[in-house]
């Protein structure tokens, strides 16, 4: 399980209650685990914790609500508040929507979610967001009133996926080579998933540059949504707190890049 920091981020929006002229508390908080990959029947109920971690020296006001998401092949991600078609936060059940975190104290918070008995074959997705709020938003929030206009001083998204009546992905590999991403040409694998839940690539490949530099290749392990085809990329590794080599090609990798239900051998010249 990792654990995911992130620096407090002010937003520029604005609320009556608040005085602009406040300053608002560091967001000093960390998650465990950042996902969630479950399986459970029609009519189940499935309990899980988060680990709600603050790291700093005062007490952390919290709001907790689920939201709906969205990931592009491009790999952008994209957040709803609103219900999404086929969405299934209505099955899910928060401990409660505020939680108040001791300064450097672990605290647990509970979800549960529930599919229904007629639930169809698929896979549940959708985000719990553990967002820092001043005390004005925090009354608002219990009271019902939570939306995205709300600002906040920081923001956790721990990512859920429940799969149900089997839902598997069935990823395909459709090329291997140099792609242009990201301003850059790079070695880059194609994947197709034609399942009904997401996949991912996992794992490292043996490479040696033009110049006969030994170092390892690691995949892009982002996830690939069902229906999808994604181009991820395959970057140096680096080891050892050191900074990753910039090979010169061509390059030579072979090796083996492992999902959910098996593995693909790559085997290829990048030029």
């Amino acid at each position: 399980m990792s654990i995911f920091t992130f620096a407090r981020r002010a937003l520029a929006l604005a609320l009556p209650l608040v005085s602009l002229l406040s300053q608002a508390a560091p967001f000093e908080m960390a998650v465990s685990p950042s996902r969630f990959e479950l399986s459970a029947k029609n009519g189940e109920r499935v309990g899980q914790s988060i680990d709600l971690h603050n790291l700093g020296s005062a007490a952390t006001a919290l709001s907790v609500r689920t939201l709906d998401w969205s990931y592009s092949e491009e790999g952008q991600i994209t957040y709803h508040d609103e219900l999404l078609p086929g969405s299934c936060r209505p099955w899910v059940a928060l401990e409660r929507r505020t939680v108040k975190v001791p300064a450097q104290t672990k605290q647990a918070f509970r979800f549960q979610v529930t599919p229904p008995a007629d639930a169809p074959r698929g896979e549940c997705r959708f985000m719990i967001a553990i967002e820092g709020v001043e005390p004005a938003q925090q009354t608002i929030i219990q009271g019902g009133g939570a939306n995205l206009s709300l600002p906040v001083t920081g923001r956790i998204a721990v990512a859920v996926y429940l799969m149900l009546g089997g839902a598997e992905p069935k990823l395909e590999v459709q090329q291997i080579g140099m792609r242009e991403m990201a301003g850059k040409r790079i070695p880059a694998i194609t994947v197709r998933n034609s399942g009904d839940a997401h996949g991912r690539l996992d794992g490292t490949v043996d490479a040696k540059d033009a110049k006969g530099r030994d170092f390892m290749l690691a995949v892009e392990g982002t996830p690939i949504m069902p229906g999808q085809t994604r181009h991820l990329a395959l970057v140096p590794k680096a080891e050892d707190g050191q900074t990753a080599l910039q090979p010169s090609y061509p390059v030579k990798a072979s090796g083996m890049l492992d999902w959910d239900k098996g593995s693909f051998k790559l085997n290829a010249d990048f030029q």
